[in-house]
């Protein structure tokens, strides 16, 4: 009887120990670049003891996991990408309402972004649409560096852009919601058939062509430009520039899993997230969005954003689902499906 009572004491024991070490961990999706992914996790295990279960995916791969685990999710938070798929998930109910006591000190347009969400997701960081370029690759080929939209789809461009893929890539995304509200949806889709005999390679992942054209592999990306500094820090001959008949931007976002399993430490780390000392480590891993606290110290490398031509982003409407999905159907259909 001794013996079993033991027994039962251990496997209670061992329960409890099992649910303490759960509570110390947390896990999330992280669609930022590796760098950051990694500073993060390291950063957060080091002053919480928390283990942060790290897996990397684009934001339109994110946004299918949730939806395919809906009913048995296995992620707590997913942090970083494109806000457009992280207003889709809020629209579909699949991230939690979750008010933040940090709001009043975010930027205008982060708190504006969990406001459309329905306090589904907030903004945690922004950065400008543009072309990356290869400044050795440009001077070797005797081009000039494309100025505009327009300039992409010259012939001396052929075979030398790469893009991502909308379908897995927030990025991308946002440049067909760019240019729709830029030239209008039909002139848009005019364009982009006649860009799309330029491009090389639809890549999976929204960083896949800036780390490209930096090595050398395509001359001319479409991509975040806060994504160049970084890859020129590590000695590549990339630049990027923004377009001078405008261009838009990504509210980088971050949201709670509904139904996550570690929601006590889901909220700890969300909260910890929105902090400046949390928002700096973007700098830190050569990572230069504009981090959306506004106590978050600004590296030099940001680009600035007075000198860019933005045009009037739609978060809400080109955030919502039936868009987004009508949109990359009709690229799909439209684009994608022709030869080059």
């Amino acid at each position: 009887m001794k013996k079993q009572i033991i027994a039962a004491s251990l496997i209670a024991a061992l329960g409890l120990a099992h649910t303490a070490a759960q509570a110390q961990s947390v896990n999330v999706i992280c669609s930022a670049q590796a760098e950051w992914c990694s500073l993060i996790a390291t950063v957060y295990a080091k002053t919480t003891g928390v283990k942060i279960n790290m897996s990397l995916k684009g934001s339109g791969e994110a946004f299918a996991q949730l939806n395919a685990e809906k009913e048995n999710p296995k992620t707590d938070v997913w942090f970083g990408g494109t806000g457009d798929p992280h207003l889709q998930a809020a629209e579909q109910n699949l991230t939690l309402e979750y008010k933040s006591s940090t709001l009043p000190q975010l930027q205008t347009w982060a708190q504006e972004q969990a406001k459309q969400s329905g306090y589904k997701t907030v903004g945690i960081y922004s950065g400008p649409l543009g072309f990356g370029y290869n400044t050795e690759l440009l001077k070797k080929k005797n081009m000039p560096v494309p100025q505009t939209w327009e300039d992409l789809t010259k012939p001396i461009y052929k075979g030398e852009i790469q893009v991502a893929n909308p379908a897995s890539s927030g990025t991308a995304y946002t440049m067909i919601a760019t240019l729709v509200q830029l030239m209008g949806e039909d002139k848009a889709f005019e364009y982009m058939k006649r860009l799309h005999k330029n491009i090389s390679q639809y890549t999976r992942s929204g960083t896949g062509p800036i780390k490209a054209a930096a090595r050398g592999e395509t001359t001319v990306s479409i991509s975040f430009v806060h994504d160049a500094p970084g890859e020129a820090i590590q000695g590549f001959p990339v630049l990027a520039i923004t377009p001078k008949d405008g261009t838009g931007a990504e509210i980088g976002s971050m949201s709670i899993v509904k139904g996550a399993k570690n929601l006590a430490a889901a909220k700890k780390f969300y909260e910890w997230a929105l902090t400046p000392a949390a928002q700096e480590l973007g700098a830190a891993a050569k990572q230069f969005q504009v981090p959306s606290n506004k106590a978050a110290k600004v590296d030099s490398h940001v680009p600035d954003f007075k000198k860019i031509k933005f045009i009037q982003y739609d978060y809400a409407k080109y955030g919502a689902s039936n868009e987004r999905r009508r949109l990359i159907a009709k690229w799909e259909k439209e684009v994608n499906a022709l030869p080059r």
